[in-house]
């Protein structure tokens, strides 16, 4: 292929070729694989443990796998884990200390990740953390440093899921920038491929090391139409309306009391999401009390602890605490970081147990339910 050429075709030998040539170069290829009865996120080594031939049918407090009539490999919506999983860890070290005072600072994780198959609402989740995490006056070195050697390979979504709605918040679904490499898979015609559009110098000199051919103007149209008429199938929708402005106004609305009536304050919505990012620090010692250490945890603001000062929690209520997500996801954010926290994946409606979808939630505070 030719070195300037920035659109090409691959069949399923050269997506395990580009997985091959990844790891060949030293990546770790995280991607969607079967287990547990879900699409998880994994360690890949050939592109043999794509998902192929699986679907997911979601709704409120909904996920299920079902079996497709092609091999497709990323027609499926999001899955119940982030990538943030890989950026921004659950837990990790911080520091442990001996009972001679000697001080060990965690080592730093020597690891290059290589994204497969991220979709356009995960691909603004991450360009959110990076604004969040990855900037500022006081960065997170340990976000910058996984964030800085990695690879993304994003998945224009021409099949959405019933709880997405990433086409109303702006993030979808196609891919928006930031990616090194974009993939339109297409099954018509029994013929396996996938359109591949370079977005970086390190994408095209990763095609230039596989097997390619040039993708014909049909292709590339017939690929973009497809994704273009993903736009409406979204199985939700933000309702079109200043949410800031209506978050504020109504602060005080039984809204909230209606919604704690049935929120379990289990903080599953902010585990699951994209962009929630919010840590909290434990200090450890071993049973003989010879060694002491500092670890970092994701937390949420539905732990009754979140809010805690001296005295006691501010947020007692469930009413409070979903308010104080809602509010920040929605309204705040854009304020502190210039944008809305929500990307539309929909993970925090499939993976509520209760059912309560921000969408709803959403339309009944600015009045357009219905």
């Amino acid at each position: 292929m030719e070195a300037e050429q920035e659109t090409a075709t691959i069949g399923l030998a050269g997506l395990d070729a580009l997985v091959g040539t990844l790891i060949e170069a030293g990546y770790r290829v995280i991607g969607p694989t079967l287990r547990d009865d879900a699409i998880v996120l994994a360690e890949l080594n050939s592109a043999a443990q794509l998902p192929a031939g699986w679907g997911v049918t979601t709704g409120p407090g909904q996920y299920r796998l079902h079996r497709r009539e092609d091999s497709a490999v990323f027609a499926h919506s999001a899955g119940p884990q982030a990538w943030k999983r890989y950026l921004h860890p659950p837990q990790r070290k911080l520091f442990e200390a001996g009972p001679d005072g000697q001080f060990t600072a965690a080592e730093p994780e020597n690891v290059r990740y290589a994204f497969l198959g991220v979709r356009g609402c995960d691909l603004a989740a991450i360009a959110i953390l990076d604004r969040v995490l990855g900037a500022g006056a006081h960065p997170d070195g340990a976000y910058r440093r996984r964030r800085s050697e990695l690879f993304l390979i994003a998945v224009n979504c021409t099949e959405p899921g019933g709880v997405c709605f990433c086409a109303s918040m702006g993030t979808g679904p196609a891919a928006g920038p930031g990616y090194d490499l974009a993939l339109t898979e297409r099954t018509a015609d029994g013929e396996h491929r996938f359109v591949v559009e370079s977005g970086s110098s390190a994408g095209r000199r990763l095609l230039d090391r596989i097997s390619t051919r040039a993708a014909s103007p049909a292709e590339v149209s017939e690929a973009r139409a497809e994704v273009t008429a993903a736009v409406g199938r979204m199985g939700r929708a933000m309702p079109d309306a200043d949410l800031p402005a209506a978050i504020r106004e109504g602060r005080e609305s039984p809204q909230w009391e209606e919604v704690a009536g049935r929120c379990l304050t289990c903080a599953n919505c902010t585990m699951v999401c994209p962009t929630c990012f919010c840590t909290t620090t434990e200090d450890h010692t071993d049973l003989a009390g010879g060694l002491a250490g500092r670890s970092q945890r994701w937390a949420s603001c539905f732990e009754i602890d979140f809010s805690y000062v001296h005295g006691g929690s501010v947020r007692t209520s469930g009413a409070s605490r979903y308010r104080q997500w809602f509010s920040h996801k929605l309204g705040t954010w854009h304020e502190q970081f210039g944008s809305s926290g929500c990307v539309g994946c929909g993970r925090c409606i499939a993976w509520c147990p209760a059912g309560i979808d921000i969408t709803e939630e959403a339309a009944k505070l600015t009045g357009a339910a219905g």
